[in-house]
């Protein structure tokens, strides 16, 4: 019952084709079952188990040895490496903190013991009780006293040299991405700690938090097309929100004057590394607050985040760095406009000359562009990628811009930012619209492009107008792009590296 130093009997020997093939798979498979099998025969049966005493962790253990030495401790753990040597072995555990080496002598535990000890597999979860030390070469460890089996694994672990490197496979089996990559664990870790941080900031400045459905009847508060759905019991036909905002307005109409929700979004749009059909964001609402209130929140809810997960504000991200320290740029969409696409709109007053600039540019339906969609459409073509930002993008066009406020100086554009880093937006907020008249005016004209096909334009929803007939304070109004947030400040690559079950196509094998 001698085990190999590395997992599943490695032999340096033999191929990485040959040891991961089909069949060895299944032989190493089937011989983890016989195992379990002879353990059920013997009544030791591991997963009749129900629990275990732990009274210290890996990372307590090994972060102040000083305190520890000579303790007796319990822990558990998944056995990730093993090098058996006669009457003795080293094993190592890994547990939610970290690994450390347990040192397992047979006179320590008796050789009966002993022997079923040595049966047990890279990957099985085992409780051990002993007293901390320190080898001769200076490893901290655990002198074994008591061993038991509490899981069996009957699946094979990558190998520890190759690890688990495929992204796909990395996000169809993040249970083992975990086990086996400790900086996607550290990566989720830091996730907890900016969430938790950030709802922190919102409670220290009287946010209520609150919950709004996520099955509706019009799914409003963005342009985006949603995911459908029918409840069966009132043979109604639903969908799941792309947006809470249009909730959290009518709680603030109602008398909450300050509300925020963190929580899961969907959209039925395309997938790439910044997007996920159903992601986090946050929304929040203060009531006699405005565009600007907004701005000074949101530089100071990202920079405590960066601090609480990274120690600074100033971030580094794919070998680029970032200040994320309030104040941040600001820059009209109109005047990005001007200096990456080279078009002066403050010279161009009328719809038919702005098409004249669309066709220039090739944009399509140019002919059906009014002046603000010409703007609009030229940001996104030419400007985005220029804003490294942090910066705000401000005085977007009324015709993109449904919920929000217009400027009083120019009531072509709205009080509305959108805020970028990295070329990403992070961040989009309003100085809310609060007339009820202005408010169902865009509303119908939405509804008229949903209806002639646009499938992204905003319906028609009578009863948040009837709220604003009851009354919205002057209010500021912002989303947050959580999941983005977290990518920036972990130094993530794609969405999915911050998402624990990203949206996956199922796999041929199933």
């Amino acid at each position: 019952m001698r085990a190999d130093n590395d997992q599943n009997g490695f032999n340096p020997e033999e191929s990485e084709s040959e040891r991961f093939s089909e069949e060895n798979l299944n032989e190493l498979r089937r011989i983890r079952r016989e195992k379990l099998k002879k353990l059920q025969e013997l009544g030791r049966n591991p997963f009749l188990i129900e629990t275990w005493e732990i009274t210290a962790y890996s990372g307590e253990i090994t972060g102040d040895f000083d305190a520890a030495d000579g303790k007796r401790v319990s822990c558990a753990g998944r056995i990730m490496a093993n090098r058996h040597m006669g009457k003795a072995s080293y094993i190592d555990i890994q547990d939610q903190e970290g690994r450390i080496q347990v040192y397992v002598r047979q006179d320590a535990i008796t050789p009966e013991e002993y022997e079923i000890f040595l049966s047990y597999d890279i990957g099985d979860i085992i409780g051990v009780e002993g007293v901390v030390f320190k080898t001769r070469h200076g490893e901290i460890s655990i002198r074994a006293e008591r061993i038991a089996l509490l899981t069996k694994s009957l699946q094979i672990l990558p190998n520890k040299f190759r690890g688990l490197k495929d992204t796909e496979l990395r996000y169809r089996m993040r249970y083992v991405d975990l086990i086996m990559n400790p900086e996607v664990r550290e990566t989720f870790i830091a996730r907890a700690k900016i969430i938790k941080e950030i709802k922190r900031f919102m409670d220290e400045r009287d946010f209520l938090e609150v919950d709004t459905p996520i099955l509706t009847t019009i799914a409003g508060g963005a342009n985006a097309r949603p995911f459908e759905t029918h409840h069966n019991t009132l043979d109604l036909d639903m969908k799941l929100r792309i947006s809470n905002e249009l909730f959290l307005k009518r709680l603030t109409v109602g008398g909450f004057d300050r509300v925020y929700e963190m929580g899961k979004m969907f959209r039925n749009e395309g997938m790439d590394k910044n997007h996920n059909p159903e992601f986090t964001s946050m929304e929040l609402y203060q009531a006699y607050g405005n565009m600007d209130t907004m701005a000074e929140l949101l530089e100071n809810i990202i920079s405590s985040a960066a601090r609480a997960a990274t120690g600074s504000a100033v971030i580094e991200y794919q070998g680029r760095t970032f200040d994320l320290s309030p104040p941040w740029e600001r820059l009209r969409m109109q005047d990005a406009v001007k200096k990456w696409a080279g078009e002066d709109f403050d010279r161009v007053q009328t719809d038919e000359q702005a098409r004249e600039i669309a066709k220039k540019h090739g944009l399509k339906d140019a002919e059906k562009l009014t002046r603000g969609l010409v703007i609009a459409e030229l940001f996104e073509k030419y400007c985005e990628k220029y804003l490294d930002g942090p910066i705000f993008i401000t005085g977007h066009p009324v015709e993109i811009s449904p919920l929000a406020k217009r400027d009083p100086d120019d009531p072509r554009i709205t009080r509305r930012f959108e805020a970028y880093v990295n070329c990403w937006e992070i961040a989009n907020a309003f100085s809310e619209l609060n007339d009820p008249i202005d408010q169902y005016k865009r509303f119908k004209e939405q509804q008229e492009l949903l209806e002639s096909g646009d499938a992204e334009a905003h319906p028609m929803d009578e009863d948040f107008v009837n709220a604003l007939e009851v009354g919205l304070p002057p209010t500021g109004g912002m989303g947050i792009g959580i999941d983005r947030v977290i990518m920036l400040i972990t130094n993530a690559a794609s969405i999915r590296d911050v998402i624990l079950f990203p949206t996956m196509k199922p796999s041929e094998d199933g």
